[in-house]
Formats: structure tokens, C-alpha cells, sequence
């Protein structure tokens, strides 16, 4: 996540960092720890870019509590065309 952060150096306050960078990981456990396979390392990488980018774009949007932002990312994973073999 730090690294898709880089892109975007400068949208946000250092100190908002660390709370993006919980909420990808927190999201992220989540998605391998549940029902979903990822079967590919190409939808391995999908999901992260999808949790990333939704996490990122909600931050830019205002939000920063870091719960919303890794439900939001799980929900937008949850509704994109990833789905288990």
C-alpha cells in the first residue's frame, strides 16, 4: 500500500498515512482470511489494486476513519467481477 501511496505523494498529510495504510491491511487480511480464493496471481493482484484504489479515492473524498475505509474497500471487492473458480 505504502508503494500505490507513493502516486500519490502529497494528497495527504503524513499523519493520515498510517491510517490508509490500516485500513488496506486490515481489508486485506480480511479478503484472504475469508471464503474468497484467489486463484491467479493476476486476481491476487486485482484485489489488491481494487482495495488500494478504493481506499485512496474514499481518502481523497474525505473519509478517514479507517473502519469505513476497509468496509468500503471489502464492499467494492465484493462487488467487482473477482469471483472464486
Amino acid at each position: 500500500m505504502r508503494e500505490f501511496l507513493d502516486d500519490h505523494s502529497g494528497l495527504f498529510d503524513p499523519d493520515q498515512v498510517p491510517v490508509l495504510v490500516a485500513a488496506f491491511d486490515g481489508a486485506w487480511e480480511s479478503a484472504q482470511t475469508s471464503a474468497v480464493i484467489f486463484d491467479t496471481d493476476v486476481n491476487t493482484e486485482a484485489a489488491w489494486l481494487i482495495l488500494a484504489k478504493h481506499i485512496i479515492e474514499a481518502a481523497k473524498q474525505g473519509e478517514h476513519d479507517e473502519g469505513r475505509l476497509r468496509d468500503g474497500a471489502l464492499a467494492a471487492l465484493a462487488q467487482s467481477n473477482l469471483r472464486s473458480p
